[in-house]
């Protein structure tokens, strides 16, 4: 994946699912919250999209894990969604939006720290560009609500480290079953723990209202099956980096939503963050042409 040569469709594709849709699912997942607990909101959210995924391979013909995916799906689910998702929807109760954006935004930095431990060197752009956005989306969410309790802290620190860690593990060692079927299973045993999570600390479960359950569809639909699927491509088929890239991306999205949606107005220190974070991910993607062989 490269500006230098031409990415295939399905990796813009996917770029552009994790872009977009992953950009609008922090509001959805604050709808959500509102008729929802935490948890089962997302485990929920999981466990249904895994099935509808699950039964649509299994129609198309496509063979169930094998036990020994199985027990990858677990742990990966329980890393990635268990603790990378449930954790977020946990902190973003009492942690301010703008401190939870900036602790995913760290996730590219510490995927690249876990992938060295597995010998891969990040391309000097693709580090610049990880300190380049990461400056960005510090720098666009200066004053928004930089408060948290010390429970919701722990828990946006603990889903940083356990997505990152999850990302590296599902392409170095806990390989899944190929193709969808293997994020299906991912997403249903991640989902299956989250619930037994909300089961466990007893969450309280009320009659959610109308937008609480349009905004849990759309998390189903375009947050799980589109933009989790696109996620987990691109980590096969790009630079975990790249694949990464949303959290740089995200922020902006968000800021866009706001001006056309909620006509917040945005100031030029706003503007220039923004630019830092699109020279960030233009280096990310930025891969020099590789030279021809001298005759």
């Amino acid at each position: 994946m490269s500006l230098g040569n031409r990415p295939s469709q399905l990796i813009v594709a996917c770029l552009g699912a994790t872009w977009l849709i992953w950009g609008s699912t922090y509001l959805a997942i604050r709808f959500a919250l509102e008729g929802f607990p935490p948890f089962f909101l997302m485990g929920s959210r999981f466990i249904v999209a895994g099935l509808l995924l699950a039964v649509w391979e299994a129609l198309r013909g496509r063979a169930w894990p094998t036990l020994r995916q199985w027990c990858n799906a677990g742990i990966v689910g329980a890393l990635m969604l268990g603790g990378g998702m449930g954790g977020t929807a946990y902190a973003e109760q009492t942690v301010g939006s703008g401190l939870v954006v900036a602790f995913i935004a760290v996730v590219p930095i510490m995927i690249v720290v876990v992938n060295r431990l597995f010998g891969v060197r990040p391309r000097a752009a693709e580090l610049a560009g990880v300190l380049t956005g990461l400056v960005g989306v510090i720098l666009l969410t200066q004053g928004q609500g930089f408060t948290a309790s010390h429970a919701g802290l722990i828990a946006i620190v603990l889903s940083s480290s356990a997505w990152s860690l999850g990302s590296v593990l599902a392409t170095r060692v806990l390989l899944l079953a190929p193709g969808a079927m293997g994020f299906a299973s991912e997403m249903l045993c991640g989902g299956v723990l989250l619930t037994v999570a909300s089961l466990l600390v007893g969450e309280p479960i009320h009659a959610p209202s109308a937008e609480a359950w349009m905004a849990w569809g759309y998390l189903v639909v375009f947050g799980s099956l589109i933009a989790f699927n696109a996620y987990m491509l691109l980590l096969s088929r790009a630079s975990a980096a790249v694949a990464s890239s949303y959290t740089f991306v995200n922020p902006v999205v968000a800021l866009a939503l706001g001006i056309t949606l909620g006509g917040e107005h945005v100031s030029g220190f706003e503007w220039l963050s923004v630019a830092v974070i699109l020279a960030g991910v233009v280096l990310l993607l930025w891969q020099r042409r590789p030279q021809a062989a001298s005759a």
